[in-house]
């Protein structure tokens, strides 16, 4: 392979990467079945944020602190908004019963129940365990409009929502594996009933 035929194949190859990269990868025709029938549903935010609140107290640190908490992966995701290779990250197959927590401040996010095969290359949810533990904000980067998922405790970075998820939402939550850490031991029922309360006691102090 001479000079120039391999700089026109690392060209090439960067240009995909930046491709999936900013789309969390497109979902072949077909794989958003996979994790049920796709859904005609309110599509992300167009403009602005919306989640967050809901009583989340909120984890402010400095950015020596996150260095010295965090892995180099983890930084460069949650703190830069980066994103990591597709079909490299260790929940990618997670398939057991449990709870999906930002991987910076234990935040429950995402339910066991919820994640399905997007054929993406990053894990996907169709919904988060709570609206509040989300944040959505509209995200330019790249040319192009997306909505980005922030952990609403600490503010990492987690990924991208789109809307030609399955049903019953119509929605992708298309998250890096490294903004995450599973816990095995809290089932997605529990996790139900705990967000249950937290909403009623919410209510109950308005």
């Amino acid at each position: 392979m001479n000079h120039q035929t391999e700089s026109a194949v690392r060209s090439g190859a960067i240009a995909v990467w930046v491709i999936l990269a900013a789309g969390c990868g497109a979902v072949p025709e077909g794989e958003a079945a996979r994790g049920g029938q796709p859904a005609a549903a309110a599509s992300p935010a167009a403009a602005g944020s919306k989640g967050g609140s809901g009583g989340i107290v909120k984890i402010v640190k400095s950015d020596s602190e996150w260095r010295r908490e965090l892995t180099p992966a983890q930084y460069h995701v949650l703190r830069e908004k980066g994103t990591e290779f597709a079909f490299t990250g260790a929940l990618l197959q997670e398939k057991r019963a449990g709870v999906f927590r930002c991987a910076a401040c234990d935040l429950e996010l995402f339910a066991s129940g919820a994640k399905f095969e997007s054929g993406t290359g990053w894990p996907s949810f169709y919904e988060p365990i709570a609206a509040p533990n989300v944040t959505e904000i509209a995200d330019d980067s790249y040319g192009m409009r997306r909505i980005e998922v922030n952990c609403s405790r600490c503010g990492g970075h987690l990924g991208h929502v789109f809307d030609d998820g399955p049903r019953p939402t119509g929605l992708r939550y298309c998250i890096n594996s490294v903004s995450l850490k599973f816990d095995p031991a809290k089932t997605a029922k529990t996790v139900a009933k705990t967000a249950e309360k937290a909403a009623v006691k919410a209510d109950s102090t308005h």
